[in-house]
């Protein structure tokens, strides 16, 4: 590989790419502060102890993916695998007094050693939102209906809700029993995951991707029917608040997702734009502690990937076409007439005028400035050379009509108010 390409599982981001992430980035301002959330951002690393305390010991996230490290004074560092324990880090360390909700949106960079594929990066990008402080069935139905809205307004059609409960962590016992019942028989026919799942985290055994796997899960114990009275009744508002929200959905009983630190409700938005890798977006309700903090902290969030965003997008035929780089271009001829350019370029960004506004410095012919104009896709080119310089005008050519004028420096404004 050259030592100037992005390493496997990275990329560099050009037009017309980065006006489809700034729309998946201004969409999420405009929608989330809709429903009360502000926005938070928090640093790229952590404490390894913050993401191994609430994600689990045994997720495949911490035993196989996170990218950790040493700083000089020993201390172990990670760069963030999901953004979740962060924040909760970030609003402990701020305080929330009780009673208190903290409603935060937050977008950027995640860093997972996973096999690049579609969709799926070492770095990769995440928009999500936490409520933090509210332990409501309520709350669980809007922030899904909220997650809905998002993608409606970003044009993504088709999306399906697969919702499912992990209940409460006094049920887990219980639930983690039936199921290595149920498994244990099977157990020499899995893969080596699942074979290693069983001993250590039987619940990811119900969503395992082998299609041997996958097939052994599909008769495994419904997660519902093993639950006490308290989390069936959660459940049950959750799916009555959506209802009455308006938002469609499927239960889908092998839906676990793959952190410790989820409780009660658990959610995802497939599409089929993404190919076999579907998820589109996923999150649950889930306590969280702290390092050196004696409260769990509860909320309900979720995170939707920025990549998989765009692709659902993508296969819907809404990527952003490239588009000009530049709406007025200035061709100086001569060594006079660029210092003119130069100042000419300087006043039209003051004054507002001409939109993207771009000088050529280059001191090359008329006709290879005006190549330059035409693959930029500029609409406007304004030429000086020593004539003009010497009669106070600029030559003015649409290059959309190729019409063609030489106006004073002080009817400028007017002529590109009328054509840029």
């Amino acid at each position: 590989m050259a030592v100037n390409e992005p390493l496997p599982g990275t990329s560099d981001l050009w037009e017309p790419e980065v006006s489809d992430w700034l729309l998946l980035e201004n969409k999420a301002r405009e929608v989330f502060p809709r429903y009360g959330y502000s926005e938070l951002r928090t640093p790229i690393f952590e404490r390894t102890e913050v993401f191994v305390r609430n994600l689990g010991s045994e997720t495949d996230v911490v035993q196989k993916e996170m990218y950790t490290f040493q700083d000089r004074g020993g201390r172990s560092l990670t760069l963030r695998p999901e953004g979740t324990a962060g924040v909760m880090r970030a609003i402990a360390n701020r305080g929330l007094d009780q009673g208190e909700e903290a409603r935060v949106f937050y977008f950027g960079p995640m860093f997972r050693g996973e096999r690049p594929a579609a969709g799926r990066r070492r770095q990769f990008h995440q928009v999500g939102v936490e409520a933090v402080g509210a332990d409501s069935p309520w709350m669980d139905a809007e922030c899904i209906a909220m997650l809905t809205h998002f993608i409606e307004e970003l044009g993504i059609r088709g999306g399906k809700v697969m919702l499912n409960t992990r209940g409460l962590p006094e049920d887990r016992d219980a639930v983690s029993a039936a199921l290595k019942e149920y498994f244990l028989p099977h157990v020499g026919g899995l893969c080596e995951d699942c074979q290693r799942r069983l001993d250590s985290n039987v619940w990811r055994m119900l969503d395992c991707k082998n299609p041997a796997c996958h097939e052994v899960a599909l008769e495994a114990p419904k997660i519902l029917d093993l639950l006490c009275d308290t989390s069936r009744d959660f459940f049950a508002r959750v799916c009555q608040g959506l209802r009455d929200l308006g938002v469609d959905f499927e239960l889908a009983p092998r839906l676990v997702r793959g952190l410790d630190y989820y409780v009660h409700t658990v959610f995802e938005i497939t599409h089929s734009g993404l190919g076999a890798q579907d998820a589109l977006a996923g999150g649950g309700r889930y306590r969280i502690s702290l390092p050196g903090d004696k409260r769990t902290l509860e909320g309900i969030g979720f995170a939707a990937g920025m990549e998989r965003l765009l692709l659902a997008r993508e296969s819907l035929g809404l990527k952003t076409e490239a588009g000009a780089q530049t709406d007025t271009y200035l061709i100086s001829l001569g060594e006079n007439a660029i210092l003119a350019g130069l100042k000419l370029a300087g006043e039209l960004r003051t004054k507002k005028l001409g939109g993207r506004v771009k000088a050529d410095f280059s001191a090359r012919s008329m006709k290879a400035q005006m190549r330059t104009a035409n693959r930029e896709g500029a609409s406007v080119v304004l030429i000086q050379g020593d004539d003009e310089i010497a009669k106070g005008v600029v030559t003015c050519r649409n290059m959309k009509t190729s019409e063609q004028a030489t106006v004073s420096l002080a009817e400028l404004a007017a002529w590109l108010t009328k054509h840029a």
